[in-house]
């Protein structure tokens, strides 16, 4: 019998992603069709499990994991520990049950390894897009330490944390994305379908129309004709862009030109800043050592402008030199955090000087993004009702005019 990753339709219409053993594909669909289901989608997961690193010829449909996933089992993972249930129990139990197909498969992967005689640090390195480098750097030091079970509670509470700036970001992204995709759409609704009822009437007055009311006429007639070419631009241009940030020069120049961005622009910084410090203190706390921490945060950081400023600092740190000497010279870096760090190196409080600042910059993003929450519904309201009266005036002009000249008649 082996695993097999479906993908099925329910009588209801819904879409159901699941994992099923048979002996082989038809065995799968012959299974699926007892339960009322039509198959969409089969992969075998190979040998034992489906692979951790997703099943090749996924595609759209292959699983994924989301941190609220990993979160979850984290902190479930460290009540077992704590509870005093041994690590391959622990797994056992975590494998088991309606969970993450992704997390299941490797928490049950990683307790085989563990039983052939493997630490669960070296288990979980062999699951990189589960387990990433801070994640098992911080287990290893658990391990070290005999302190797993309190590693992994800061692992999860640094999830949470982490989960938590991630969506405040995006909400921070979202409204000025959300204003111009509404704009566009109304826009495109009044010259497509609004402003030609008006061109049918003024086309029997004979009369040349006013400047503004033929230039709306000549876009509504430019969408018309070129629709296709216009819509295929509005969904081209985000695609290319998402192509574009994937490569490692895109990624570097739409990072830099985002967090210096107005408006969204100190939002990204300070969430940056929150994430970078929080990341180090929860590495510096668990043992993890000063460049070793430096390197996961940076490759943790989710911006290249503060990657590249993490590793400018290790070269320092590796130096001889205090981490604060570094930051204290890069401009996305402010000043008080700097300071702070200064005063935690010279206390040998470090990690609980940068949890600290981490604290101060999560709360400041929360509250910078209720603000432009705020400021953006009123001013999305006053700019898309602009450009409807815009409009709606240059298509009532020629009517103003005919109303003007039979007055002074």
């Amino acid at each position: 019998m082996a695993k097999f990753l479906f993908k099925a339709k329910a009588a209801n219409g819904k879409i159901q992603v699941g994992q099923i053993e048979a002996l082989d594909e038809n065995d799968v669909k012959s299974r699926l069709k007892q339960k009322n289901l039509v198959t969409l989608q089969v992969v075998r997961g190979g040998g034992s499990g489906i692979s951790a690193t997703r099943p090749s010829g996924g595609g759209l449909f292959e699983p994924t994991l989301g941190t609220r996933d990993l979160l979850i089992f984290t902190r479930q993972f460290a009540t077992l520990i704590s509870a005093g249930i041994p690590i391959v129990d622990g797994l056992k139990i975590l494998s088991e049950g309606k969970r993450n197909v992704v997390i299941k498969d490797a928490a049950l992967k990683v307790k085989e390894s563990i039983e052939s005689g493997k630490k669960l640090s070296d288990a979980m390195l062999s699951h990189p897009k589960v387990f990433d480098k801070l994640f098992v750097n911080m287990i290893r030091a658990g391990e070290e330490a005999g302190i797993l079970d309190q590693i992994l509670l800061r692992l999860a509470t640094y999830l949470e944390k982490s989960d938590k700036i991630k969506k405040q970001v995006k909400s921070a992204m979202f409204y000025p994305a959300m204003v111009l995709v509404v704009a566009i759409a109304v826009v495109s609704g009044l010259l497509f379908f609004i402003v030609p009822k008006f061109q049918d009437m003024y086309r029997g007055m004979g009369k040349e129309l006013p400047g503004l009311t033929q230039f709306i006429v000549n876009m509504s007639n430019t969408i018309q004709a070129k629709w296709y070419i216009i819509f295929g631009i509005v969904f081209a241009v985000p695609y290319l862009i998402s192509t574009y940030y994937k490569s490692p020069q895109g990624r570097e120049t739409i990072d830099r030109y985002l967090i210096y961005f107005p408006v969204i622009g100190p939002v990204i910084q300070k969430a940056s800043i929150a994430r970078m410090t929080r990341t180090l203190s929860t590495l510096l706390s668990s043992g993890v050592g000063v460049v070793e921490a430096l390197e996961i945060s940076a490759r943790t950081s989710g911006n290249k402008v503060v990657e590249d400023v993490l590793m400018r600092s290790k070269d320092f740190v590796m130096s001889g030199k205090p981490l604060a000497l570094p930051l204290s010279r890069e401009a996305i870096i402010p000043d008080m955090v700097s300071q702070m760090i200064t005063i935690g190196e010279q206390s040998g409080t470090l990690d609980g000087m940068l949890a600290k600042i981490a604290d101060f910059y999560e709360d400041d993003v929360e509250s910078a993004v209720k603000t432009m929450t705020q400021m953006i519904e009123p001013l999305m309201m006053v700019f898309i009702g602009g450009i409807i009266a815009f409009i709606v005036v240059a298509m009532y002009l020629p009517i103003f005019n005919m109303g003007n000249i039979v007055g002074a008649q």
